[in-house]
């Protein structure tokens, strides 16, 4: 039987990694709002910034691809370690950029340790969540949630009090630094699985059907990811913008649709891991997703504020548990490559991410901003729909 509490280094883990996925969320989040003042520097212009953002993208999908295999080598407590002091110290390169190039080469080695840490922090969350006798995932992500807006709030506080750029990203890298040497000895040591000893009769079939079918869930897991990512990814960049449009309300008005998303995101991921300790992760995939396509098809109807605000509360909502469990679910296939499965997962997911705001912009062209809702709409439907495979055993 299990115990109902898990012991202190337990828990003492659990602490140690909240805070390094606070910590994810806060150097991102001060990079974002510093990015007016870093590209004025710069000399960048919005054309240009838009290519290094999409450089800096995919040397976060190389940093989550490295990820996997040297956390299986190395153990994830020793990557986060390794991804976070990365992490930490890119965030200067920014703020000492003074042009395209030199630009380019800082956020560079932020995207590739931001991606690193991605995987290497969830790939140490699955190992803790292991040990612990209720899931624990989603409250993970909530704590990165909220290290994004402590981030964007210190960072804007930085801003209105004449704060030099250097002197805020400085401060903010010694931060992530000290946060990793009091971290890093408490989380815990991440030994590499073993693959099953075979014996002389098993040895030429088992491995294989084990392989294959790990593949497959992989790749239906990724897609998973990618769906619901691109939901989210659709939600940050055209609610405001979709509520403008559809309503068209001021500037500050719009700006609720964004906030109504992820005020109930971040809910929903503090309170998603009781719902899938009692109903189950797969519950939690199928009827969030559910409720987010729910959500997308409230606001494609809409014509009034108060409903498509509730539209957009109900996304953040059903979305916020989904994610956390594909990726514990990735984590923990049984193979002795759970990181560089987890790895996978994350980029397909990133890719969607990335991809998502660019199929509504393309479907602008041809139909309302708010008609496009439907392909996040149709895409959760799908996820509901193979949501079995996130089961873990």
């Amino acid at each position: 039987m299990v115990a109902a509490t898990p012991a202190p280094p337990i828990r003492t883990a659990r602490i140690a990694l909240f805070a390094v996925f606070g910590l994810n969320g806060m150097l991102s989040a001060l990079w974002i709002v510093h990015i007016p003042a870093v590209t004025q520097r710069a000399g960048v212009s919005h054309s240009a910034l838009g290519i290094l953002i999409l450089l800096m993208a995919g040397c976060a999908i190389a940093g989550m691809q490295a990820a996997g295999p040297l956390a299986d080598r190395l153990g994830s407590r020793t990557l986060t370690a390794t991804a976070a002091t990365i992490l930490s110290v890119a965030l200067i390169g920014p703020g000492l950029a003074t042009s395209p190039a030199t630009l380019a080469i800082a956020l560079a080695a932020f995207g590739f340790g931001n991606g690193m840490l991605d995987v290497s922090m969830n790939a140490q969350a699955v190992h803790i969540e292991r040990a612990y006798p209720r899931p624990i995932m989603s409250a993970f992500h909530a704590c990165f949630s909220l290290g994004g807006l402590l981030g964007s709030l210190a960072g804007a506080a930085a801003q209105r009090a004449h704060w030099n750029i250097h002197t805020t990203l400085l401060l903010s890298a010694a931060l992530g630094l000290t946060l990793v040497a009091l971290c890093t000895p408490r989380l815990l040591p991440h030994e590499p699985e073993a693959e099953p000893e075979d014996s002389d009769t098993e040895s030429t079939s088992r491995p294989v059907r084990t392989v294959t079918g790990t593949s497959r869930k992989v790749l239906v897991l990724g897609a998973i990811a990618f769906a619901v990512l691109m939901a989210e990814g659709v939600a940050a960049d055209w609610s405001a913008l979709q509520l403008r449009d559809r309503l068209g309300v001021q500037v500050g008005t719009a700006a609720l649709a964004y906030g109504a998303f992820s005020t109930t995101m971040t809910a929903g991921r503090l309170v998603a891991d009781r719902v899938s300790g009692r109903f189950g992760r797969v519950a939690v995939v199928r009827w969030g997703t559910v409720l987010g396509a729910a959500g997308f098809g409230v606001i494609a109807v809409s014509g009034w504020l108060p409903l498509t605000l509730a539209g957009w509360a109900l996304c953040g909502i059903g979305l916020s548990g989904a994610v956390p469990q594909v990726f514990t679910a990735a984590g923990n296939l049984g193979s002795a490559n759970s990181a560089t499965d987890m790895s996978r997962v994350f980029g397909l997911g990133y890719v969607g991410l990335l991809a998502g705001p660019a199929i509504i912009g393309w479907l602008t062209t041809v139909v309302p901003l708010t008609t496009a809702m439907v392909v996040p709409l149709v895409a959760l439907l799908l996820c509901a729909w193979g949501a079995r495979v996130v089961a873990t055993h």
